[in-house]
């Protein structure tokens, strides 16, 4: 399909399906995609890769490993391996943490985040993706102000792909719910005060009547790592 036709695809999905339920617009996603279509995971938790897996056995989750992950996240990445139908692809920067230090400095995610999240998780994710014509995203729209207009089905023009949110309209109550029904696994640093598990770092724990991403490079005026903006 071409790039043109793939737009087309974007915006009508994504205006036809903005009421549908999540497990609909993923059987969609795999039904037009097929093997060009795949998740990416944080790790945060699994539930669209179980949501995907039940639409698409066998769906290639892809993997941030940014060589700046909670052991937790490690740990949450390898269990959804072993126990889900799902096909976990684990993508790494081109300059290990050694070699970037050596290259811009120590500790470059404290000056230049900009920068280290570019390095390191923005251009793996470019090159990880040109195998597929649509990817998914965990996004919803309660999450920050930042979200609040993710589409379920848009088009990501920076990458001419697809980009499929089919939890775009779901609450964290939502989230839970699947997961407690389920049986899904979530990073245990959920239960430690972290609703938002990024790069160790540069999150941290949540206060009382923040927004889920505050812990994510609190005191900067960074909000997003870039993937998505």
């Amino acid at each position: 399909m071409t790039t043109t036709g793939l737009q087309e695809v974007a915006e009508r999905a994504g205006r036809e399906l903005e009421d549908a339920p999540a497990p609909d617009i993923l059987r969609w996603a795999a039904g037009t995609f097929g093997k060009r279509f795949c998740v990416t995971s944080s790790m945060e938790d699994a539930v669209v890769a179980h949501l995907a897996s039940r639409a698409l056995p066998g769906v290639d989750v892809v993997f941030l490993d940014t060589g700046y992950h909670f052991p937790e996240t490690i740990g949450t990445r390898d269990a959804v391996a072993a126990v889900m139908d799902v096909n976990v692809i684990t993508l790494t920067p081109r300059a290990t943490v050694a070699e970037q230090d050596a290259a811009h400095g120590p500790r470059l995610h404290d000056r230049d985040p900009d920068l280290c999240c570019a390095l390191r998780k923005v251009e793996p994710l470019e090159r990880g993706l040109t195998a597929y014509d649509a990817w998914a995203t965990g996004l919803r729209r309660d999450e920050s102000p930042t979200r609040a207009g993710t589409p379920v089905v848009g088009w990501d023009a920076r990458r001419r792909k697809v980009k499929v949110s089919p939890i775009a309209r779901w609450t964290q109550d939502d989230v839970d719910a699947y997961v407690s029904e389920h049986g899904v696994l979530t990073n245990p640093l959920l239960m430690d005060g972290y609703a938002s598990v990024g790069c160790a770092p540069c999150t941290r724990r949540v206060g009382a009547g923040e927004d889920a991403r505050a812990g994510r490079w609190a005191g900067l005026a960074k909000t997003e790592c870039g993937l998505h903006g």
